[in-house]
């Protein structure tokens, strides 16, 4: 199947005969010629993000195709150039690919070959640019302060509402989510959102402490408070002091020390071990938990008053499954972020890798599509090694969504990406996805997409 008829192909030549028949050609393959005879009238009319190819002679009047390569290289390097080389004009077509031509015809050549370079350098262009608009998402994302809350679903928008609110009052926040969620993301949000931004968060894992120390870690303890304590230690609590305290993992804490903790909520006060001394706190605690905290005090593996003290504020983090229409946007998020800490290029999303993310089950939530995007970047692409089979060496605890799920999902995402790459224009959006307006209209209902939440890049 052909591209969308709206998909502009440029040809420079200044022989007639020729941009007569590539034009044709390409015409009666379903694309949009756009002949030009001088380079410098095509370079004019090129646009940003120009979605098609652009096919040159070498051999001009003028700007030669080898300036034109250059000059378009450096307004835009992931735009497909192909160039039209002479008979046995080896040396040039080699010169031309270093020089970062997509492609090369020689003449003669066959219509048919002519459609299959532009076939293949309009996905290239079209994955550039679908991966472009998702920088630029971030981009927009990343504007607001502190830790970014990645995605467009309905979900995401209403926890990052809601982390805005709770972030400009002083209550302390439970958190609920399951493991690799970004509970702790959202704990660092929350700070950096507040009044307290500028001043320390302490994240304590009360499931990675040992008992016997968590109690010192937390609190303190004063020379002399014990074996081994050979000088004052200042505790968690208190190096928190004016920012946050982020209690992760709360349900791993010992009984014997959730009383304490109760205490100083309640009074914003701690001792040190072997001192009688209260220390006053001026700090905002926010816990996270991956249980039911109010059926572990049930059973009598969580303190009940404790519970209560801790449930004024409760977020709920939602599991990754519950969002899949961010996969992609998230992914693309961690790779960029690898392949900037690495050095490395981040490989382009393609529609196979896309169908791959949104049809595994993410039992590892957020935690797990950030570790493969670094595997992803790290390990670069082959042809026997790509995203799917990343995917097939994980595990998932829930297995694979049925066929017809997974077609919904990918259609949908596909929507929303076009949505996004043509700002909500519903006429573009069905020209690049090849469907008449009234089945782009029930597609819209049918997965409750608006285009206009696609007309400008509100945050999250």
């Amino acid at each position: 199947m052909h591209e969308s008829p709206a998909t502009p192909v440029m040809i420079i030549d200044d022989e007639a005969h020729l941009r007569i028949t590539a034009g044709q050609t390409l015409e009666l393959a379903g694309y949009e010629p756009r002949a030009f005879e001088r380079a410098e009238d095509a370079l004019a009319a090129l646009t940003p993000d120009f979605p098609g190819v652009v096919i040159s002679d070498i051999r001009m009047p003028g700007m030669d195709g080898m300036a034109l390569l250059r000059e378009i290289r450096d307004r835009d390097p992931d735009l497909p150039v192909v160039l039209i080389t002479g008979h046995g004009d080896v040396s040039t077509a080699v010169a031309a690919m270093r020089d970062g031509a997509w492609d090369f015809l020689e003449k003669p050549f066959a219509g048919e070959h002519l459609v299959e370079v532009v076939r293949r350098g309009i996905d290239k262009r079209r994955l550039s640019l679908e991966n472009r608009t998702l920088k630029a998402e971030l981009e927009a994302q990343q504007s607001a302060p502190g830790p970014r809350l990645v995605g467009r679903t309905p979900a995401i928008q209403r926890l990052a509402s809601m982390v805005q609110r709770i972030s400009q009052v002083e209550a302390d926040v439970l958190l609920f989510g399951e493991t690799g969620a970004g509970k702790d993301l959202v704990a660092r949000a929350i700070h950096e959102r507040s009044a307290r931004g500028g001043r320390p968060f302490v994240a304590i894992n009360c499931g990675a402490v040992p008992e016997s120390t968590i109690e010192s870690e937390l609190f303190g303890h004063e020379k002399g408070a014990f074996t081994g304590a050979v000088e004052r230690r200042i505790g968690k609590f208190e190096h928190a002091q004016g920012g946050t305290v982020f209690l992760d993992e709360i349900e791993s804490m010992p009984l014997s020390l959730q009383v304490k903790l109760l205490r100083v909520l309640q009074e914003r006060s701690i001792e040190r071990l072997g001192s009688n001394q209260a220390v006053p706190l001026d700090i905002r605690v926010i816990a996270a938990t991956k249980v039911d905290l109010k059926a572990a005090a049930e059973v009598g593996d969580f303190r009940e008053d404790l519970y209560y003290r801790l449930n004024v504020v409760t977020l709920p983090i939602p599991p990754l499954r519950e969002r899949r229409e961010d996969i992609p946007l998230l992914f693309q998020h961690f790779a960029v972020v690898a392949a900037n800490r690495s050095g490395l290029e981040a490989p382009p999303l393609d529609a196979a890798g896309t169908s791959a993310l949104l049809a595994h089950d993410w039992p590892g939530n957020v935690r797990e599509l950030r570790n493969l995007a670094e595997r992803y970047v790290l390990l670069g692409i082959t042809c026997d090694y790509r995203l799917e089979t990343l995917l097939e060496g994980g595990e998932s605890e829930g297995g694979e969504l049925p066929l017809p799920r997974q077609v919904e999902l990918f259609e949908k995402s596909l929507i929303s990406q076009a949505l996004a790459r043509h700002q909500g224009r519903v006429s573009e959006v069905c020209d690049a996805l090849d469907v008449p307006r009234k089945t782009l209209y029930d597609k819209l209902k049918k997965h409750g997409l608006r285009a206009e939440d696609y007309r400008q890049n509100a945050e999250p």
